[in-house]
């Protein structure tokens, strides 16, 4: 008979997401229960068989109250780490200023640069830890965290260092990513292809070496990086051994999906303007795709990446928050569930899974974003009749238990019940 340490019951329903992308993807077990020991799930199945096959006399008991249980939130795109407030440069832009004229006053992402330079790693970690905490409070378990905003070999290797100690604080998952080619400082413009050598040969080497970060990211856009400096950074990325993502086809169709396929990339996230050629080349080539619907609404994009397209082409699906301090500013996972299906025309199911298995696999985590045997014990227990209203009930935190690693992290037992 196995053991536990934690099990979870009386819920309505446990989703194990160990289907396939798709409606059927959450494989759901009507009153089921998981059980738990040091960190990993031993079992799930029916409550009614908890009994025999689970030895739970000392077990921590966390009763559902009738809830839904699935896997917690894998949050596959976030910049969670950096300095500085742009909420007026946000009321500028809401009442009509162009972001050209914002970039020429000083604001814009140059004036997070400045701010995140100003700031010490640990005040850069002080920062970031609330903001961590209202994603976890959401019942997300695994969140991906990118650089970006140091734009200098020293302050991106600060940024990877601060996310390196978030991590530390925390008690979930927190994947690092290294976004060396995010937008061209002051400096970069005398002598752009200096400072890109720079930023390739001197930068990802070190990262590298810390072991700072798992991926390299690139933002291909009119404005920021050619395909062709995209294809240098792959290059340098995988003589080092870290997976490339790429941020691409936002604004504008630069062939950024076409782009991915070709250099093998992980991830190919945003996807706005993407082609119908390009949404071919992702479904041939396996590249996953990391919806990122809060930005989209946020920056008052003319259309939501094709997410019904996407999926019924068989591309694989992540979702992602995509917190920033300049085209995302929240950390509501759950806003971001209900316009994956809103806007990005998932159904219910379709955007749960992206948001847990689909993000574990793009993140490439083997043993996350599902409820199966010998997988990590993140778990959320929702104050929620089904999982179609997660996204119905829009932007409602509807999380009562958080458990990460078989802990629980985070409860909110005065949540008005949905149910």
């Amino acid at each position: 008979m196995l053991e536990a340490d934690l099990i979870v019951v009386n819920a309505s329903e446990v989703a194990t997401c160990t289907g396939s992308a798709g409606p059927e993807g959450l494989a759901p077990i009507r009153n089921g229960a998981v059980a738990v020991r040091d960190g990993r799930i031993v079992w799930v199945g029916p409550e009614a068989q908890l009994p025999f096959k689970v030895r739970t006399l000392e077990a921590t008991r966390v009763d559902a109250r009738g809830g839904i249980v699935g896997p917690g939130f894998v949050d596959a795109h976030t910049h969670l780490v950096f300095a500085g407030d742009r909420a007026r440069e946000f009321s500028l832009r809401c009442a009509g200023a162009s972001y050209a004229s914002l970039l020429a006053e000083g604001g814009g992402i140059l004036a997070t640069v400045r701010a995140t330079r100003a700031a010490s790693e640990e005040e850069l970690v002080r920062l970031a830890l609330p903001r961590a905490r209202r994603l976890i409070a959401q019942g997300v378990t695994t969140v991906e965290v990118k650089s970006g905003y140091g734009l200098s070999v020293e302050d991106e290797l600060k940024m990877l260092r601060a996310i390196r100690a978030l991590a530390e604080e925390l008690p979930i998952s927190v994947v690092p990513t290294a976004l060396p080619l995010h937008a061209l400082p002051p400096e970069g413009r005398e002598d752009r292809d200096g400072w890109i050598d720079r930023m390739l040969e001197e930068l990802v080497p070190a990262v590298a070496e810390e072991g700072l970060a798992q991926f390299v990211d690139a933002f291909v856009e009119e404005g920021a990086f050619s395909p062709d400096e995209a294809r240098r950074l792959a290059a340098v990325a995988a003589e080092y051994g870290l997976g490339l993502r790429l941020h691409v086809d936002q604004l504008t169709d630069q062939g950024g999906a076409e782009l991915a396929a070709e250099l093998g990339a992980v991830t190919a996230d945003h996807l706005e303007e993407v082609s119908e050629e390009g949404i071919r080349a992702l479904a041939e080539s396996g590249v996953a795709v990391t919806l990122l619907p809060t930005s989209t609404l946020y920056l008052k994009c003319p259309r939501y990446a094709p997410g019904r397209a996407l999926a019924d082409a068989g591309v694989k699906l992540a979702l992602g928050s995509n917190c920033n301090p300049g085209s995302a500013m929240s950390e509501n996972f759950a806003l971001a569930l209900s316009l994956a299906c809103l806007g990005n025309g998932l159904s219910a199911p379709e955007a749960y899974y992206a948001a847990t298995a689909g993000g574990a696999d793009a993140l490439g985590l083997e043993d996350r974003g599902r409820i199966a045997e010998g997988y990590a014990a993140d778990l959320v227990i929702f104050d929620a009749p089904s999982f179609e209203h997660l996204a119905y009930h829009m932007a409602v935190p509807h999380a009562r238990v958080v458990i990460a690693g078989g802990r629980v992290v985070h409860e909110a037992e005065d949540l008005p019940g949905c149910l």
